[in-house]
């Protein structure tokens, strides 16, 4: 992430986070009557961890499978290396159902999180990814079941403590 430092967080900078992620509607007046600081206090915090990067955004979460996308896998990918990542990450992100992509270790290049409707639809969209030159192979392993959601908190209430 471009313009992401090294913060420290604090008890007050941890439930504030905290608030936020159990009710993203509730406004800066309410927090600061739930955390027992002035409103001052909680929109500077509030700045203070968006402009350093703690707080990403605000926007709603959304479940794929609740929009029909049922299916999620995992595919890695090698890359041309004469090709390099930049085409292939431009390539990979005018999929809309390519969620995510990472540069890794090992044998691949690159780890994709995508979704499909269905087993049917996910062969469209790893043929949709391969479509791209740069791409020279590709291994796809299918999610069964979701056992720990995607999270943050945690590691928030742990960074905070220490």
């Amino acid at each position: 992430m471009k313009g992401v430092q090294d913060v420290q967080l604090d008890e007050l900078d941890a439930r504030l986070i905290e608030l936020l992620a159990e009710e993203p509607r509730i406004g800066v007046l309410e927090c600061s009557r739930r955390l027992g600081v002035a409103r001052g206090t909680v929109q500077a915090r509030l700045d203070k961890l968006v402009d350093r990067g703690v707080i990403a955004g605000f926007g709603p979460e959304i479940v794929p499978a609740a929009i029909g996308f049922g299916v999620t896998s995992f595919v890695t990918l090698e890359i041309s290396q004469r090709h390099g990542h930049d085409p292939v990450t431009a390539h990979l992100a005018a999929i809309p159902e390519v969620l995510e992509a990472h540069t890794i270790t090992g044998s691949s290049d690159l780890l994709c999180r995508i979704v499909a409707r269905s087993n049917t639809d996910l062969q469209r969209v790893i043929d949709q990814i391969v479509s791209s030159e740069g791409i020279t192979r590709a291994s796809t392993i299918i999610a069964l079941a979701e056992q720990i959601p995607y999270r943050t908190l945690p590691l928030v209430r742990s960074a905070a403590v220490r």
